[in-house]
């Protein structure tokens, strides 16, 4: 495709780049020729399509103008905008980054600049020099030659989970794809300093930004003499890849610093100040450090010389490698152990020097084996000068490298089966390798010890384990290994030594996200609480402190109900069990207040003054307060899946669960020393209409090599005897069937005319249970799809009942069964739950026609993940989807 398809259509009314006046009218024809004829031997420009819509997580902060792609994965929250793509997808564009998935480090709201207004765009040039003036964009293209450049920029604090999974560093969790390439283009910054003509004694370049911050603009420096260096390449660029810069990126104008780490290069240039001096910002001296390791958080809060001590400011990259294929949690048949597989990943230098080699090892450390380096970068300097993105490539000469390179190794499949990790590590040209233990510092940044992916074998595949999963994504072996209470900096990544057992271990404890606003300082009373034990603004307790949750009441994934039923009520317990990091590290921008004394007290008689466990109501659950159950029986359907039947408190009574709904469970955990207190969803598969009794499945997970812990859950349940008694609450959901094709979703009703149902595992639950009311209610016409996906066979949970159901209404009831390791015997679908099987029972439309349908999802997370991303590329719509 050529360069010029690949280009988005903007209008902007900037000139033209100025002649070449340094070649002769035939000299430029030959160049013109040569673009021509060797444009294909460099890498172009990847396929760019500029998102359109305006994300949700946008809607309520100062960038809800700007439209951002929903595949970034957001480190921060959702404002300021801090992002970095899936490594996999990042990985797989190639060696140049598309916009719509280069990193992004915003420190605040993005400036708006409209498309008019980029040629009058201006910065000065100011502070030691004896010609200061301002220049607008439209003059540094007419009056400048204009110079295209490959520049890889990346974050210092690329990598940081790492960092943040031994101890919490100050800085948010980067994972492995905060590095992203294009082809920049713009004016050599030492051109515009060197018309303002520095005056002796001028050491620094001030650079700043149009980003209006806390603590000012943004803005930062660097030495001088390194931008008047030619071989340094430092430019002010106003296109990436070819297209006027997009606002994230820095539009209309930003600077662009090859080799060094990306908070150098200032986005939304408006000064350039020339000092005697480093600069003096704010994010200058208190961002973009690596303090010694023994300075701890509180070191560095009380005393101001460790920020101001220009020793630890870093400028130049270090050398860092990643694996990027196997991905995480990839999975891999063993089959014949000679066949190969291909590993894969990038590495990239600082300062301009070349990754000279990339080795691999599969025992520690002990032999390393060499990996194949392709250098793109290479190409754009053999291909000479010619035309490029509206600027000149010209880098033939440059002996610098300020582009990340790929490397490969193919390994005998074999040989990852008898292996326990997989290491990666680079050296520059000046021999400067990746250390094999991390740097902890203050801040977390430059992070750059050996890669390394745990491999692990399950039965006759191989399961690959990154480090860490970005943000607060769960997963990744130090995640694990840190849980299990490993030490991580133990010498051996927090594995056992000879002679270590696991119960020796002493597990750390895990630190408690702040969930308070130091600013709120509100007193509120039980009276003040119990006003708002209403549906439309309820308030909560979470160890005392007050919440409000009415601004999400819609946005719960639990539904509104969730929120509504523990409205003026105390709702630590159950809180702290079944909510994750993400939604814990939310609670802030909702505290209102510390809930008084009194009101304490009055919270803890309420409790125990609670309805009895034996009350004669009509129906068991109670949404505001937990119920007594106990087990009647625990029935094995399979080695590992039980049917737990629990006895409600009469013969008569029935469980008041509406179809589409689901309650929560509450039992010790036996293994836990503390008898922690487990609480987590789950669905009957017991009809409504059934009294006396309630049925539960639960797919029992036990300790395995891959997961020591089993299911905490899953297991106390199964160790639990008959006649034991175990807590219920509820009812709890967003969805909810009517019957007849009626349903709603946090109350707002709608009429579909079938269903499509997509699981995984024991997802099959709450599928099973609206399925059944579907079916066995001769009245309703509505149709539905099921597909299934599990591992074997004998995975297949409610498969009885599910071929009941077909048998019985086989004209509106369709069931496909799918299998990643099936036996020889099986006649069914093989594979994954993925966009070939997706296109083909839930296409958007059929027959021209858009499907009067709703999809309704469970199942494990990746299924989750992956449904979703082909069915909104199919044009179903968010409220068209239903997550249980």
């Amino acid at each position: 495709m050529a360069l010029a398809e690949r280009k988005r259509a903007r209008s902007v009314d900037l000139p033209p780049t100025p002649p070449d006046s340094e070649h002769s009218d035939e000299e430029r024809l030959e160049l013109e020729l040569s673009r021509t004829s060797s444009k294909e031997q460099y890498p172009l420009p990847p396929p760019t399509k500029e998102p359109t819509q305006i994300l949700k997580e946008d809607e309520k902060t100062p960038d809800s103008w700007l439209p951002r792609d929903p595949r970034l994965i957001r480190l921060t929250g959702a404002h300021p905008f801090n992002v970095e793509a899936p490594l996999t997808d990042l990985f797989d564009e190639g060696f140049l980054t598309s916009p719509e998935l280069f990193y992004v480090r915003n420190h605040g709201p993005v400036p708006q600049v409209q498309d008019e207004e980029i040629p009058d765009w201006e910065f000065s040039v100011e502070g030691l020099v004896e010609h200061p003036f301002t220049l607008n964009l439209r003059q540094l293209i007419e009056d400048y030659e204009q110079r295209t450049y490959p520049i890889t920029l990346v974050c210092a604090g690329n990598r940081r989970k790492e960092q943040n999974a031994v101890r919490k560093s100050k800085g948010f969790s980067w994972g492995p794809a905060g590095v992203s390439t294009a082809l920049w283009t713009g004016v050599p910054m030492a051109e515009v300093i060197r018309k303002a003509k520095p005056k002796r004694g001028a050491r620094f370049v001030c650079m700043e930004g149009a980003d209006e911050l806390p603590n000012g603009n943004y803005g930062t420096s660097v030495k001088l003499n390194w931008v008047m260096d030619p071989n340094k390449g430092m430019i002010l660029a106003h296109r990436m890849n070819g297209e006027v810069l997009r606002p994230d990126h820095g539009k209309p104008l930003r600077v662009v610093i090859p080799g060094q780490i990306g908070g150098r290069s200032v986005k939304w240039l408006k000064r350039l100040i020339i000092t005697k001096d480093p600069s003096d910002n704010w994010y200058h001296i208190y961002d973009n450090r690596v303090l010694p390791t023994m300075v701890s958080p509180d070191d560095a809060a009380n005393d101001k010389s460790w920020w101001t001590d220009e020793r630890y400011a870093i400028y130049d990259l270090n050398t860092n490698s990643a694996i990027a294929y196997p991905a995480h949690d990839e999975r891999l048949k063993i089959g014949e152990p000679e066949a190969t597989y291909t590993l894969r990943g990038y590495a990239y230098g600082g300062g301009g020097r070349r990754v000279t080699r990339v080795e691999i090892t599969l025992d520690k450390g002990k032999t390393w084996r060499l990996a194949d380096i392709d250098y793109a970068e290479d190409r754009y300097k053999e291909a000479g000068r010619q035309k490029l993105c509206d600027g000149t490539l010209d880098i033939e000469n440059q002996e610098a490298s300020f582009c990340w390179c790929f490397w490969r190794l193919d390994i005998a499949v074999g040989e990852l089966a008898a292996a326990a990790d997989v290491f990666a590590r680079a050296m520059d040209e000046s021999m400067n390798v990746q250390p094999r233990d991390l740097y902890w510092s203050v801040l977390g940044m430059m992070n750059n010890p050996w890669f390394r992916i745990v491999i692990h074998r399950e039965e006759e595949e191989l399961r690959f384990e990154h480090p860490t999963q970005p943000a607060l994504m769960p997963g990744g072996w130090m995640e694990r290994v840190k849980k299990a209470g490993g030490d991580l900096t133990n010498g051996r990544w927090g594995e056992l030594a000879d002679g270590e057992h696991e119960t020796e271990r002493a597990v750390e404890e895990v630190q408690e996200i702040k969930m308070t606003n130091d600013e709120v300082v509100d007193t509120i009373t039980i009276e003040e609480l119990r006003k708002h034990d209403q549906d439309q603004n309820p308030w909560f307790v979470l160890d005392g402190e007050v919440y409000d949750g009415t601004a999400f009441l819609n946005e719960h994934p639990g539904g509104a109900q969730s929120i509504v039923s523990v409205a003026a009520t105390d709702c630590t317990d159950e809180f702290m069990a079944i909510r994750n990091e993400t939604a814990k590290a939310m609670m802030k921008d909702y505290h209102i207040g510390s809930l008084d004394e009194a009101g304490i007290s009055a919270l803890t008689s309420d409790n125990e003054a609670s309805p009895s466990d034996t009350a004669a109501t009509p129906t068991f659950l109670n949404p505001r307060s937990w119920k007594k159950a106990t087990l009647h029986s625990n029935t094995s359907v399979s080695p590992d899946t039980r049917i737990f039947t629990f006895q409600l408190d009469h013969e008569d009574q029935t469980l008041g669960l509406p179809i589409g709904q689901h309650l929560m469970i509450r039992l010790a955990d036996s293994k836990s020393k503390n008898k922690e207190t487990l609480i987590r969803a789950y669905t009957p598969i017991s009809p409504p209409t059934k009294r006396g009794f309630m049925e539960v499945l639960v797919k029992v997970y036990f300790d395995s090599p891959s997961h020591p812990s089993g299911g905490r859950m899953s297991q106390a349940l199964d160790s639990l005897s008959t006649g034991g008694t175990v807590e219920f609450k509820g009812p709890l959901g967003k969805f909810q069937y009517h019957g007849e094709g009626e349903c709603s979703v946090n109350g707002t009703k709608r009429h579909v005319d079938e269903f499509i149902m997509i699981t995984g595992g024991s997802g099959i639950t709450p599928i099973y249970q609206i399925l059944a009311a579907v079916m066995e209610d001769a009245k309703d016409e509505t149709r539905c799809t099921v597909l299934d996906g599990n591992r074997g066979l004998e995975d297949i949970l409610c498969k009885e009942q599910l071929d009941g159901l077909v048998e019985k209404s086989a004209e509106r009831c369709r069931v496909v069964h799918t299998l990643t390791k099936g036996p020889d015997e099986w006649e069914g679908l093989r594979g994954r739950i993925e966009g070939p099987l997706l296109k083909q029972y839930c296409g958007r439309e059929v027959n021209g026609a858009q499907r009067k349908a709703m999809v309704l999802i469970c199942g494990p997370e990746g299924l989750e993940k992956s449904v979703y991303e082909v069915l909104k590329g199919d044009g179903w719509r968010d409220e068209d989807v239903v997550f249980f």
